[in-house]
């Protein structure tokens, strides 16, 4: 008998602590599909979620996160269009200056309220989630 399962995968809103209104980081695909997204990627088998977060940050942003806490679990079957991929995303805080690394084409810093509206896969929702989490102080009600 064969399975067929989502993929594990996280996604990093990264909150720069070293700037007023803590803005955000975000990475410039280089691979497709391309646009702008939330540094992340798979998770390794034998890795934890929590590891494979510090790993992508680290490798696609050049910054060493402090997770701070698990913020949902996105798991639409259409939210990558190359497969059907769940991610568990994270809050986590860092400073410095980031840097394009690994499969990152470029790195940028955004305010929340001025993100780039090519965003990949689910991420422009999971950003108006983060947003009405920041504004509220509570998570919007999932489907």
């Amino acid at each position: 008998m064969s399975y067929r399962n989502p993929i594990p995968t996280v996604d990093i809103i990264i909150e720069l602590l070293d700037r007023p209104y803590r803005p955000i980081v975000l990475i410039e695909r280089m691979n497709p599909p391309l646009g702008w997204a939330l540094p992340g990627g798979f998770v390794d088998y034998g890795e934890s979620v929590e590891t494979a977060a510090e790993r992508e940050a680290w490798e696609e942003t050049g910054l060493s996160v402090k997770l701070m806490e698990q913020f949902q679990v996105y798991s639409d079957p259409a939210r990558d269009p190359r497969m059907h991929t769940l991610s568990v995303v994270f809050l986590a805080t860092a400073s410095g200056e980031p840097i394009a690394n690994d499969d990152a084409k470029a790195v940028s810093i955004f305010e929340i309220w001025d993100l780039p509206s090519s965003l990949c896969f689910d991420h422009d929702r999971i950003l108006r989630d983060y947003r009405y989490y920041r504004e509220h102080g509570s998570r919007p009600k999932m489907l």
